[in-house]
Parts: C-alpha cells; structure tokens; sequence
C-alpha cells in the first residue's frame, strides 16, 4: 500500500475533512484548514439542482420559497441524505482543490462519531467516493481531536477528550492508540439550540428561528451564574398575535433552557470514567479532561465540568478546528497512523445514546 500512495501522491491531493453535522471543516495537505463552512445544502425542487451549498444555503434557512428546500444532510453525525451528502461534499471537495493540478482524485481522511455502525460508515466512505475521491479512510472524531490536540494517544498514560460538537457529544478515553472506552451521546450545540427554541416559545409565546437560538447560545449563554447579567433582544412571532415582537432574553433565561441537556452531557462524562479501570482514572486525575468542539466556547462549560467532577479541565487552543486538524495530521503520516483508521469490515462497538 505504500509503495502505491508514494507513486500516486505525486499526482494527487491528500484532504483531511470534519464532516460535522452542523460545520464541514476541510483541511488541504500542505496549505491547513482551507474551509469552514455549514453544513447546509439548498436544492431547487423543481429542477433538483443544487442551488447554493454552506454558508449561502445555510442564510436560506427558514427564508426559502416553496420550491427551494435548506437541507442539512447529516443528523446526529451520520448521513440522513445520501445523495445531498454526496452533493455537499463533492463541492467542498471541489473547492479545496482549486487551483490546484492532480490527474487523480484525492486521498481523505474523513472524522465519524465513535461507536459508529457499519451501515453508517460505509454511507459515509461511499458517498465520499461518489464525490470523487480516489481512497478514503476513516476515524472516529474524538481520536482524530485528540491527535489535533497533539495528545500523546500513542503512549499507555491515558488520555480523556470531550468533543461537544453540533449533532454529537464524544467522550472518549484512548491509551496506545486506541479507545479505552467510548460513549457517544446525541445531546450537544443543536439540541440545546433547540432547547431555547422551546423555552423562549414556552415562557415568552414567541417563535424565533433557529439562527437567532444560536446568536443567543453564545451571545448571552452562561452555564454558571456570573458577577454581571448578561441580556439581549431577540426578534420573533408572538404566538397569540401573530405579529413580531421583541423581547429581552438573559443569561438566566437561557441557562434555565439549557440545564437538562448540560446535566445530560456531565452525567454521561461520569459513567465514562466510573466504567473506566482505576489506573485509567488515576491518569485523568493527574492530566485532567480535554474539552474541544463548540460547546467548549460556551461561557462556563469548563468551570462547570471542573467543579462537578472534581477533575482538571483543559480547554483546546482552537476548539473548534481540533477534529480537522487531527484528520489533516493523519492524511500527512498516513502510514504512522494507519493502524487507528476504521476497519470498513472490522468496526468496534461501543455504546451509542
């Protein structure tokens, strides 16, 4: 096999992608992470082309006409549209290689929730393949955040990551390069956008869309209670009226919305750790939990984790780039990597929620 990677890299790009639910990361060998953007694809009805894909398609949300539909094609960290898949990432595939010159397709290395099914992984490497790439291979998430966290995974000291990412919580405990144990929970960004979403409906009789609930997680969203209150308008549909509205939201409002996911999440990093040996644990204890994903630059999340676990709580540099980034690493030394990519026929099961 590497003998035939040598001959063909020559000739090919090598692409490392975070196929996350709510953003698609892409990372260009020898040029770093090229492309940020949502994981959103607009589809005119009527004639089935694509008509805008990422961030144009993602404004589209909520504001579409009848015959132009806003789909995000990854639920919970796994494909829920095969051919919208297919169509998003052979852009974001097009896009990473322009300007570039390569008489093959690229070689990718491609981020999936752990404790991913076969079904579900090879949905993933066949849609990748359809988009045009020449081989893909794949890794668990919270294997490639750690890597991009340049986490010493391959050695027997344990190591602990927690990735909130959008559809997908992975929490994750790897030792020798491989996962000690793994829970994977479908409770992260977009569940507690939902979350306010519902409160601000249940409390205020207002409906407001799903981008506002987001400018709101990070605008005024406080897991802890602060010296200092934090508040924001926010526009929506009254529901008894009809009409639009204004109301002002703060931190408490939007902590109170959020509580029963939050909880969720740290209950699901304690049964990690409580179903881990005890020498596992006593290496946690002296390195502490590696928080990465967006959920990690909500305000409070670390303090929170620390003081309910009672454990140290390391923040990634940049939380939001750990998972491509790792894929970016791996895609460079694929060889010294290879033994913790996804067997297609082999894939291990761990507990999924």
């Amino acid at each position: 096999m590497g003998f035939l990677q040598n001959l063909y890299s020559p000739f090919s790009n090598d692409i490392g992608i975070d196929l996350g639910t709510a953003n698609c990361l892409v990372y260009l060998r020898g040029k770093g992470v090229i492309i940020n953007e949502p994981s959103v694809v607009a589809i005119n009805q009527k004639t089935g082309q694509v008509v805008a894909v990422g961030k144009q398609a993602k404004e589209m949300l909520g504001r579409t006409p009848q015959h132009i539909k806003a789909i995000r094609p990854l639920v919970n960290g796994v494909i829920s549209d095969f051919e919208v898949a297919e169509e998003m990432i052979a852009y974001f595939l097009r896009t990473a290689q322009r300007g570039t010159r390569s008489l093959f397709g690229p070689r990718v290395v491609i981020g999936v929730p752990s404790g991913i099914t076969n079904v579900e992984s090879r949905a993933v490497r066949d849609a990748t393949k359809s988009a045009g790439a020449r081989e893909v291979y794949i890794v668990e998430e919270p294997i490639a955040a750690a890597i991009g966290m340049r986490l010493p995974i391959h050695e027997p000291h344990a190591s602990m990551v927690v990735d909130i990412g959008g559809g997908t919580t992975d929490i994750a405990v790897m030792a020798l390069n491989g996962l000690v144990k793994a829970k994977n929970l479908h409770v992260a960004g977009d569940r507690l956008t939902s979350d306010i979403i519902a409160h601000v409906r249940d409390e205020f009789k207002i409906v407001i869309g799903e981008s506002t609930a987001e400018a709101l997680k990070f605008a005024v969203c406080s897991v802890l209670e602060g010296d200092s209150l934090l508040e924001a308008p926010v526009r929506g549909r009254d529901l008894v009226t009809g009409l639009p509205k204004e109301v002002i939201i703060t931190d408490e409002d939007v902590r109170e919305a959020i509580s029963g996911s939050v909880d969720a999440i740290i209950e699901a990093v304690r049964e990690v750790l409580e179903e881990c040996p005890p020498v596992v644990v006593s290496d946690i204890m002296d390195v502490g939990i590696n928080l990465t994903g967006g959920g990690a630059l909500i305000h409070g999340v670390p303090e929170l984790l620390k003081s309910m676990l009672d454990l140290p709580v390391n923040v990634a540099n940049d939380p939001l780039i750990s998972v491509v980034r790792g894929t970016g690493t791996i895609i460079e030394r694929l060889d010294e990597f290879s033994s913790i990519l996804l067997d297609e026929d082999a894939l291990p099961t761990f507990e999924h929620v």
